[in-house]
Formats: structure tokens, C-alpha cells, sequence
């Protein structure tokens, strides 16, 4: 099993389906299990939320597999995983939350300098229909751009 140095786990869809409003770096609280499955990308965060329990905020949905050389003391593979913020930026992001149609969702999930495995959350709000319609034209017109400008 290769474990690698970089581990970058993102989430494509977030950017297709909401307007980012606002990013924040979050750390995790993991078990020794999930960290090492985490070494070797093994996850997934594509229909994972964040959602306060309590006063907390904790990420649902998010899956890391089973670590392949654990025993019984192996990690489920979908639960709740807390998220490590500071008291202010956890006010902040629940007073904005409480707005209509607001609502926090991971974007990155990645391992820093230091070894700890931290997430990106953003507090975003659902596009419409035509907004994802234009999404689409602008990519296309960027790649009929390139094209152009690499036959010339």
C-alpha cells in the first residue's frame, strides 16, 4: 500500500452547484485508523454537508474507507467527524447560516506541512438553473479561446 506525501481530496461539484460566499480552514478530530486511510486518499467528501450539533459544527456524510491492515479497532467508514474551529469563526458561521438558503460545505480536504489533516469548508448558497446554465457557457467559451490560441 502507497502512502503519499500529498494527499488532496476535492470536492468538483461544489463549485457546479453553489456560489461561494466565503472560505475557512478547519482542522478534524480523526481516530488513528482514519488518519492513516486518509494517507493513502482514500476518500470521499462529493455528498458530504456541515451541519452545528450542540454548538459544534461536524461534517456528515463524509467517507473514508476502512483502513486495509486495521483489526477491530477499524473506524466506521460514514459517521459524524467534529470540526476544529475557533469560538468566534463558529459564531460567525452560524450567525450567517441562520440566513435563507445558506449552508456550509467542504471543499478540500487535505494534509498540511505539519502532518494534520484539515478540511476547507466554505458557507455557500445554491445557484439556480440559468446560473449553472452560464457556468457552462463561460467554460466553453474559455476552451474555444484556448483552442484558438493554440492553433495560432
Amino acid at each position: 500500500m502507497k502512502i503519499e506525501k500529498t494527499v488532496n481530496i476535492v470536492n468538483r461539484r461544489a463549485r457546479f452547484e453553489y456560489e461561494i460566499m466565503e472560505e475557512v480552514e478547519a482542522g478534524m478530530v480523526l481516530t488513528g485508523t482514519e488518519i492513516k486511510s486518509l494517507r493513502s486518499s482514500k476518500a470521499s467528501i462529493a455528498e458530504s454537508f456541515c451541519q452545528f450539533i450542540e454548538g459544534e459544527l461536524y461534517i456528515i456524510n463524509m467517507m473514508i474507507d476502512e483502513y486495509k491492515l486495521g483489526t477491530f479497532y477499524n473506524h466506521k467508514t460514514k459517521r459524524e467527524r467534529k470540526l476544529l474551529l475557533h469560538k468566534k469563526e463558529l459564531q460567525k458561521l452560524e450567525k450567517k447560516l441562520k440566513d435563507a438558503g445558506n449552508t456550509i460545505i467542504p471543499l478540500k480536504l487535505y494534509i498540511n506541512d505539519g502532518g494534520k489533516a484539515k478540511v476547507l469548508i466554505a458557507l455557500a448558497r445554491g445557484k439556480k438553473l440559468f446560473d449553472k446554465r452560464e457556468s457552462i457557457k463561460d467554460r466553453e467559451n474559455k476552451r474555444t479561446l484556448d483552442r484558438i490560441l493554440k492553433k495560432s
